[in-house]
Formats: C-alpha cells, sequence, structure tokens
C-alpha cells in the first residue's frame, strides 16, 4: 500500500476548503490546507461578510433616520465613512483570527501560498516566502473557488488610472495599504469592499445579487447609483413577483434601474457610459466609479489540473454527486465546479460531502432545498422551484401568499414591506419552494428549507403552531392561504 505524506490537502481555504479539512480532521485524517489568501477565502475577506457587514451599518443608519416612526427624537445622523469601514475591517479581522484558531485547534497544518496538483497524489506548494515543497496525499480537494468574470464591453479594457481593471485580492490589499486604491475607476466588488471614500456617482453593471446589494449599500451612503442590467429583470434566477416587489422598493430608494439595456462602451478616462436600452432608448451617462458585477468564473488559473489528469468544461470542474471529478483521489468543491449554486453555505456542504467521502462513507450530494438570500433592505430569500419552474416541470402547482403589511410584529419593528410565497403541488400537497421578501427573511427561509428536505405537505405547515406575535406567522398564513385559510388575508 502506498505510503503519503498526509490523508488529504485542500487547495482553497475560503468556505468550502476549511471546513472540509476540519471535518476531515475531526474524524482523524492528517490534513494540509493551502491558500494565497488570509484563511476564509474570498467570502470572509471580500465578499459575504465584508459586504454584509456594511449592510448592517446601513440599516442601522436607515433605522436611525426613521426614529421618528417609533416616536424617538434623534438629530445629526450621518456617515462616517472611515469608521464604517473599519468596523468592517474588524469584524472581518476577528473572523479570520477565528478560522486560524480553528485549523490550529483541529491541528491542521496551513501553508499561505499556492497550491499545484503535479500528479492524482502530490501537490506543489509555492509559498510567499519563495520556497517551494512537494507534499504527497491520499486524496487532494480543489476549492479555489470563483474571481470576478471580465466582460467584453468596448473601452472596459482600458481600465483605471492603474492601468488594468481585473486586479487580484493580494495587489488590493496592497494598494489599500499604500491609499493608492481610491484612484482604481473600475471596481469589482474586492474594490467596492475596500473603497476610501462614497462615490457621488456609481455606475453598476449587472442586477444580480452582488450589482443589487452595493446599489443598496451605496446609494444609502449618499452615491447617485444607476443600475444597468441586460436581461428584462433584476434578479433573473428569483421568482419573477418578488424581483418585481424588489425593483419597485431599490427605485423608491432613489435608485435608476435600466433592465433590458446593454452597455455599448465605456470611456474610463471620460468616465462616460453608452447604452442601448429596449425600453428607455439609447442615452449616456457619467460615473465617478463603474462597478462591473456580471459574474464569476471558477479559478483553475495555475493549478496543474489537466497535467493531473483532470477534465475541464468551460473552465470549470465537472464533478460528480459524490464531489469526485473524474480522477478517483481528486474532489472539488465549491464556485470552481460545475455547480449550479455559486454560495458559500453550498460549498461548505459539499466540502463535508467530500471529506465524508474520502473516509470511506458513501454520502451524496443534495440540492433539492438550498437557500439563497440577497441582503437589501428588505432582505430576499429563496430556495426550492419557483411557480414558473414548478409549472414548467409539469405539476399541478398551488400558491399561497401572505403580506408582512398585515403581520402585527412586522408593524411594531415598522418592517412591514414585502411578501412570503409558496409554491405547492397539489396532489399531495408536497411543498415545492419558498420565495421571501420582507423582514429578516434570510432567517425565515430555513422554515421552508427543512419543510422542502423532509418532503412536507402544506397541511404540515400550516398547522404548525407558530409564536405570536412573531414574522414566521408569516410563512404559516402563506401555507394557509395554499388552501384558502388564511385567517388574517
Amino acid at each position: 500500500m502506498a505510503q503519503y505524506d498526509v490523508d488529504l490537502v485542500v487547495i482553497g481555504g475560503g468556505p468550502g476548503g476549511y471546513p472540509a479539512a476540519i471535518h476531515a480532521a475531526k474524524h482523524g485524517a492528517k490534513v494540509v490546507l493551502i491558500d494565497f489568501d488570509n484563511a476564509g477565502g474570498t467570502c470572509l475577506n471580500w465578499g459575504c461578510i465584508p459586504t454584509k457587514t456594511m449592510i448592517g451599518s446601513v440599516a442601522a443608519l436607515e433605522t436611525a433616520k426613521h426614529a421618528a416612526d417609533f416616536g424617538l427624537k434623534v438629530s445629526g445622523v450621518d456617515v462616517d465613512f472611515p469608521a464604517l469601514m473599519a468596523r468592517k475591517d474588524k469584524v472581518v479581522k476577528t473572523l479570520v483570527d477565528g478560522v486560524g484558531f480553528l485549523l490550529k485547534k483541529n491541528k491542521i497544518r496551513y501553508i499561505s501560498g499556492r497550491g499545484r496538483v503535479v500528479d492524482p497524489h502530490t501537490v506543489e506548494a509555492a509559498t510567499d516566502d519563495g520556497k517551494t515543497e512537494k507534499i504527497t496525499a491520499a486524496n487532494i480537494i480543489i476549492a479555489t473557488g470563483s474571481v470576478p468574470a471580465p466582460v467584453p464591453i468596448p473601452g472596459l479594457d482600458q481600465g483605471g488610472p492603474d492601468g488594468d481593471v481585473w486586479i487580484s485580492n493580494a495587489e488590493v490589499k496592497k494598494r489599500k495599504a499604500a491609499g493608492t486604491l481610491a484612484g482604481t475607476t473600475v471596481w469589482t466588488s474586492n474594490e467596492a469592499v475596500s473603497a476610501l471614500e462614497v462615490p457621488k456617482k456609481l455606475a453598476i453593471i449587472g442586477a444580480g445579487v452582488i450589482g443589487c446589494e452595493f446599489a443598496f449599500t451605496y446609494a444609502a451612503l449618499g452615491s447617485e447609483v444607476t443600475v444597468f442590467e441586460f436581461l428584462p429583470n433584476i434578479l433573473s434566477v428569483v421568482d419573477t413577483e418578488i424581483s418585481s416587489e424588489l425593483h419597485k422598493i431599490l427605485e423608491k430608494k432613489g435608485i435608476k434601474i435600466l433592465t433590458s439595456t446593454k452597455v455599448a462602451a465605456v470611456d474610463i478616462k471620460g468616465k462616460k457610459l453608452k447604452y442601448v436600452s429596449e425600453k428607455n432608448g439609447d442615452g449616456e451617462t457619467t460615473f465617478d466609479k463603474i462597478l462591473v458585477s456580471v459574474g464569476r468564473r471558477g479559478f483553475t488559473d495555475g493549478l496543474g489540473l489537466e497535467a493531473a489528469g483532470v477534465k475541464l468544461e468551460k473552465g470549470k470542474i465537472p464533478v460528480n454527486e459524490y464531489m469526485r471529478t473524474n480522477v478517483d483521489s481528486i474532489y472539488a468543491i465549491g464556485d470552481v465546479t460545475n455547480g449550479k449554486f455559486g454560495l458559500a453555505h453550498v460549498a461548505t456542504r459539499e466540502g463535508e460531502v467530500a471529506a465524508d467521502n474520502i473516509l470511506g462513507h458513501a454520502v451524496k450530494m443534495d440540492y433539492k432545498a438550498v437557500p439563497a438570500c440577497i441582503y437589501t433592505e428588505p432582505e430576499v430569500a429563496v430556495t426550492g422551484l419557483t411557480e414558473q419552474e414548478a409549472k414548467d416541470a409539469g405539476y399541478d402547482v398551488q400558491v399561497g401568499k401572505f403580506t408582512f403589511k398585515a403581520l402585527g410584529k412586522a408593524m411594531a419593528i415598522n418592517e412591514n414591506i414585502g411578501l412570503v410565497k409558496i409554491v405547492s403541488e397539489k396532489k399531495y400537497g408536497e411543498i415545492l419552494g419558498g420565495h421571501i421578501i420582507g423582514p429578516h427573511a434570510s432567517d425565515l427561509i430555513h422554515e421552508i428549507c427543512v419543510s422542502i428536505k423532509l418532503e412536507s405537505t402544506i397541511e404540515e405547515l400550516m398547522t404548525t403552531i407558530h409564536a405570536h406575535p412573531s414574522l414566521s406567522e408569516a410563512v404559516m398564513e402563506a401555507a394557509q392561504d395554499v388552501k384558502g385559510e388564511s385567517v388574517h388575508k
């Protein structure tokens, strides 16, 4: 039997990689984790956590501005942007340090550098101090995530004053420390969470999750925001009733949204953007910063996958339901794979599944009840099938809805905008999907996730006693509405 240095090498320390490493280590595996950034990956350092921390500050600002609605007198509310960003940095550092502690606690060797697969059982680590070493492993997990995807818009490749558009995380940190990051005219999400000031005019290309969240954040901080979306709707993967509701809410907040609109050209130096719009006609606008948020691509650069025999499809790694690639000893998880969900929590579960299979347990990945959340104000959260997807799949669909404006708890906290929508099938009453826009939607959605996971029926959900007053009553009432039995509708 072959002898290896370790049981598992994980390349990538994000929300998929480090949980996979810890899960395997907790079950006795000897593990090495390699990442060129701080532990926690894009989600912790550049994505989920910094954006939600900024949004947390914005939510507090919005509450303070509406203090009179609560019968309170508050004056002098303003934004201290450097302090807001310092708070964000502190939260990120605290969590990064926490991940580092967990790795040490579980006796996982962490290598700060880049990993490259040499063969199905060997990884070469090039460390930050210029050294290299080869590590043999019984199994390897690729968890390198994704990076912003470039878009072929004429003029966009001019970049900002620094001469480029798509810069690495390490370069962002370098420029931030040197105080030169503000000179970058073209933003990805990296620059948006590292800004030194609030731009007066912000143009955003793409109205997906990233685009909508930053539109909400910077508009609340004082930017004049214009969003350009090529498709007919914002949040194109979300139930159209929910995305349409958010569209109206964002516009009421002063955000200009142009759907069915193509950005035709960008003049970076002149800070001008030309667009062609089916609904609004052709036009031109100016900006101080331009945020490109049209998607991400799997990060496979320099991984040596071809040499190891790992197949790629359109730049991503195909895996089976056990998270295994075409090479038996090599697994892949998260955004770098060909999965449909580019979500941190999905990567975490995929990492656990991969680790379980490496440990000898035959565990399949289940995507039936995945929650997806958008942290605007109000929040959006969805799971399962949309109404249209359920119809397209051949189900005899029944839908129930309940608005937060009729809910006592929502009135009490002055957050009564939005609704809960539940999709089910008529024959057995099985719950197929849940769609929420409203207060704490990202928390409420999990009740519907569990219902779908357990193949629960509408009757089981609608007859489950919910606390009063609570926001979760909206879920119960929406379930009751499927049968036409909502008491408060």
